[in-house]
């Protein structure tokens, strides 16, 4: 007998027909002879909608009060799934975060587990049932509702997975699998049958939609075997996640092609070049909670450089916004900034044993005529910062070059 936390998006329990389906799922699985951890998130469509009546109720709620709206999108769903399991004559108990105990810190909409009680759970699993918990929240040590922050359901099944120490956690979502890249842009991309938490990490962070980085993060640490696998389709193996020591043949050099189209340059031109300038620049960014990815600072020339850097977006009129009041202070010319970047970036642990993956890397993207603005590398990745409108051809032609679309490459 095993013990299997599955996770459901909003998006496979979107309407009634779809809860219907994952309890015929979860009843197989229960039949099989396993014991079954559901975790679903709030129908799709459902938090948005309850957000916007908080908001017509009243003009600005606070995060504690959001906490609590959006969590009754998933509590309305674990009720209807119990329901669609007991019609199929299956033993069923509902929980929310509270009722769990999934403590976290106060950080209202995007607390942190601290601890999770798993005791009641066990019990019920002991009983005979399926266990249904609400995903995306918490309660916090003076018994507040709180919720984990975007994608937090994935996190909350990879956390009861830990806490159970259940033999796999597997996150059914609207695709099959990780694939090596995007299969809208590049339709040669295939499906992994495996890839290393440092991989899925770099690619989740990198752009990579599939799974939400703390869930990845959580399940490294606790070392947590994921499954990415399809709801609306019946059978397949999916993706594992795994330890690369439980790789048993030799990886693949490049295991996938990742990208974000959101990202921002922009440059501090003609700053001196002196101890402290990169905290007065960046120092206020980082009070202002703007994440900062790629950075560069160009060679001294009598005494001045310019200082660039990237971020998202979304984050890109708050940024000048800021660094035109630090400008005076810093001593700097000049604020530059282009919002049409993207980040493209090759992923493998194979890149620890293997040479010449950058000089690949550009030289193919050089072929195409595609410039170059900044790089950054880690352990098992290389990024570039790019021209937005080449970001296909890039992603396309690298794919290519490492020979991704190709069986076992």
């Amino acid at each position: 007998m095993a013990l299997i936390v599955q996770k459901y998006g909003g998006t496979s329990v979107g309407n009634p027909e779809r809860i219907k389906n994952v309890a015929r799922r979860v009843a197989r699985a229960q039949a099989a002879g396993d014991q079954i951890v559901v975790v679903v998130s709030a129908m799709s469509g459902e938090t948005n909608r309850l957000i916007a009546l908080a908001k017509e109720i009243q003009a600005t709620p606070d995060a504690r009060e959001l906490d609590v709206v959006v969590s009754t999108g998933e509590q309305v769903t674990i009720g209807l799934l119990c329901m669609a399991l007991i019609e199929q004559g299956v033993k069923a108990r509902s929980y929310t975060g509270a009722q769990v105990r999934i403590l976290t810190d106060s950080a209202f909409t995007k607390a942190r587990i601290l601890k999770i009680d798993e005791d009641r759970m066990r019990k019920d699993l002991d009983d005979g049932n399926v266990i249904v918990v609400a995903g995306f929240q918490g309660v916090d040590d003076l018994g507040n509702i709180t919720t984990l922050g975007r994608g937090g359901s994935d996190t909350t099944g990879v956390a009861l997975a830990a806490a159970l120490h259940a033999d796999e956690c597997q996150i059914y979502t609207d695709v099959d699998g990780v694939y090596t890249t995007d299969p809208r842009i590049v339709p040669e991309a295939r499906k992994l049958d495996r890839i290393t938490f440092e991989e899925m990490l770099e690619m989740a962070s990198l752009g990579s939609k599939i799974l939400q980085i703390r869930s990845v993060e959580f399940a490294g640490k606790y070392k947590v075997r994921l499954r990415v696998l399809s709801s609306f389709e019946e059978g397949g193996e999916g993706t594992l996640i795994t330890f690369e020591e439980d790789i048993k043949m030799e990886q693949p050099i490049i295991s996938g092609i990742a990208f974000n189209r959101d990202e921002a340059k922009l440059t501090v031109q003609g700053v001196p070049d002196r101890p402290g300038i990169a905290y007065q620049i960046l120092g206020p960014i980082a009070e202002a909670n703007i994440d900062v990815d790629m950075i560069i600072q160009n060679v001294s020339h009598d005494g001045m450089t310019d200082f660039s850097f990237t971020v998202n977006r979304n984050e890109y009129d708050r940024a000048v916004a800021i660094l035109e009041t630090v400008k005076t202070h810093a001593g700097a010319r000049e604020i530059r900034g282009d919002r049409s970047m993207a980040k493209v970036s090759v992923v493998g642990v194979g890149m620890r044993s293997h040479v010449g993956i950058a000089s690949k890397m550009f030289r193919t993207l050089a072929e195409e005529g595609i410039n170059i603005q900044m790089i950054s590398t880690s352990e098992i990745k290389i990024s570039v910062a790019i021209d937005e409108k080449y970001l296909e051809l890039a992603v396309r032609v690298l794919h290519k070059a490492f020979e991704l679309d190709q069986v076992g490459a």
